[in-house]
Order: structure tokens, then sequence, then C-alpha cells
């Protein structure tokens, strides 16, 4: 597999163009499939400015470009996402959506993030994602080859209840695209992937946007690819560009046949609330 870490702008045209020289060096390396990171094609916290660039999906010009460009060099696309108008009828909200995108450049998967993120940080930095963009209600796997690839974007990673759910389902890989902020990425981006990756014996492939944006926004970058043990196998630390990295889906069966926490997983009823 491969991993774009970008430094996404305020124009889809150019990231747009980054993203297909990204595509291409990674079918050139031998790479089956390429993952790149969340907002791939828009990097811009002045929603104003960039409500003008963000379309419906069958207009939007990265999208367009990644699919040509996968159906060029013969190579899967997991695009990490982009922001999208949810139709031509309702534009009050949008949706961050990943797609997956197969050797003929056709989509064959999408996920709409369902966890978002509102929080007030003590750098003095305010986000409310949930202001512009609509929620997903839906979990997504589907097939890569011989794996099976869980959907996931960025502040997902706090919630395990979805990876449960994914990991429940037949996932052996957990895409974790993300766009961190500096402090958190700091205090919680490793050990949550190895966290995931840990809990359900799965690889994890977290591809991060990286350094100060144009919008003057920085993230923490540190894509990575963690195994079914925990161990960091691909560490790009905070350079922008591809890099490769092999794993071996047999792995999951031998991490999971010493530890089977999944087949260990049981139902329960939820505490009683003492009055």
């Amino acid at each position: 597999m491969a991993l774009a870490q970008m430094c996404s702008g305020i124009e889809p045209a150019t990231n747009a163009s980054i993203l297909r020289t990204h595509i291409e060096e990674a079918a050139s390396l031998g790479a089956d499939i390429l993952f790149t990171p969340e907002m791939t094609g828009l990097v811009d916290r002045n929603r104003s400015r960039a409500a003008a660039k963000i379309h419906p999906e069958p207009e939007d010009l990265v999208l367009k470009e990644a699919r040509a460009a996968a159906a060029s060099a013969g190579i899967w696309v997991a695009l990490g996402s982009l922001a999208m108008k949810r139709d031509r009828q309702d534009d009050s909200k949008w949706v961050n959506r990943s797609f997956l995108i197969d050797p003929s450049g056709t989509v064959v998967a999408r996920y709409d993030k369902i966890h978002l993120f509102d929080v007030d940080l003590d750098t003095g930095e305010t986000w409310r994602e949930s202001a512009a963009y609509q929620g997903g209600a839906e979990a997504v796997i589907a097939p890569v080859n011989e794996a099976t690839l869980g959907l996931s974007i960025c502040y997902d990673l706090r919630f395990p209840a979805l990876y449960e759910a994914l990991t429940n389902a037949g996932a052996d890989i957990l895409s974790i695209p993300a766009a961190f902020t500096v402090p958190t990425g700091e205090a919680h981006w490793e050990i949550l992937l190895r966290a995931r990756a840990i809990e359900a014996g799965v690889f994890v492939v977290a591809a991060a946007q990286s350094r100060v944006h144009e919008d003057g926004r920085e993230t923490y970058g540190h894509s990575m690819v963690i195994d079914p043990w925990g161990e960091v196998l691909l560490d790009m630390g905070t350079d922008t560009g591809v890099a490769t990295c092999d794993i071996d889906l047999r792995d999951v069966a031998k991490i999971r046949s010493r530890i089977p926490a999944i087949a260990n997983r049981q139902a329960f009823a939820p505490p009683k609330v003492s009055e």
C-alpha cells in the first residue's frame, strides 16, 4: 500500500493536480492502493470562502481527477475525504465523505463521517464541524482484493463502538484518514491508532494532513500504518509526499488466534442508573 501525506490548500484544482501526481507515484512504486488524508480536496476554515468551491458529487473536480487518475494508473484509491454538498436542493449543510475508487475509476463505496468535531481548545481554537456538516448514520465496509476495508474519518477514531461494528462485519484493515490538530495529535494520535489495531487484531492505515496550511491552521502529520499487534510499521513524520508499506494479511489471523478478542465479544445490558 501507499500513503499520501498532504498539506492541502484552499484551491481544489491545485489539490487535484497534487493528488494525480501522488496516484501516479504510488502506482509507479508498485502499490495496490493509495490512501489519502481527510479533506484531500480542500482545507479552508473560512467557510464563506470555501462554500463556492464545494459541489455535489457529480460536479466535484477532485473526485473526477481521482477517478481518472486511478483508472489511468490501474490502482485502488481510498480517497480520505472531500467536502460535498448533499444534493442540489438542500445546500444548508455539507457532508465529509470518504470514497473508495477501484482500478477502473469506479466509486465502489462511500462513507459519510459520523462523529463531528465540536470543541473549544485551550489554545484558543474553536471548531464547530456540526455548524457546516451533517453527520453520517451508517458504518461502511468494502472488499479490496482479498482484504475487507472498514471506512472511518478522523474524529471517528475516538469512538471504538464504530470500529467494533466494522470488525464484527469482517474488516481486517481500518482506514482512518485525518487532519488532526497538533496538540491533540501529539497527545493522542499514535496511542489511539494503536489501540484500534490491538483491540480487534487489524491493520490500521491512517493518512494525514501535515504542516501549516494556506488557511493558517496547522496539522499534525505522522501518517501511519499499524499492524494487528499494535506495532508501527510506518510513520511519515511531518514531511509531505508518498510512502509505501507492505503488509501481510495473514498476520490478522495469526494475531487473532493468539488473542481472539472479536470471537470473545459479548453483548451485555447497560448499567442501571441509581436513583
